[in-house]
């Protein structure tokens, strides 16, 4: 079985970058999971990179940043008081290590 027969073929459809907004080609975008995982796609709906923005991501381990930024309330709240949350987290965070 190919990839494509595995975990269905979606090279037709159209996508969106969640970084700059460009619709693109399937084919011509990057995977993001946001938790990480992108190798366990049961029940996954994957978001999209186009190409210069996944090569403008830092590929780096981000264990726990995403629920650091779920728990500041990204996307949720003022830019702020995301800020001000997200730093005492992370201040929190590095008291623990």
């Amino acid at each position: 079985m190919t990839p494509s027969t595995l975990w269905g073929d979606d090279s037709a459809h159209q996508v969106t970058c969640i970084a700059c907004g460009e619709t693109l080609d399937r084919d011509d975008a990057r995977e993001y999971d946001k938790h990480g995982d992108r190798w366990d796609r049961e029940e996954k709906q994957f978001e999209y990179l186009c190409k210069p923005c996944h090569r403008a991501c830092c590929h780096q381990n981000r264990d726990g940043l995403e629920a650091m930024l779920v728990a500041a309330d990204a996307g949720q709240t003022t830019r702020k008081t995301f800020l001000r949350q997200f730093c005492e987290l992370a201040a929190e965070d590095a008291e623990i290590k």
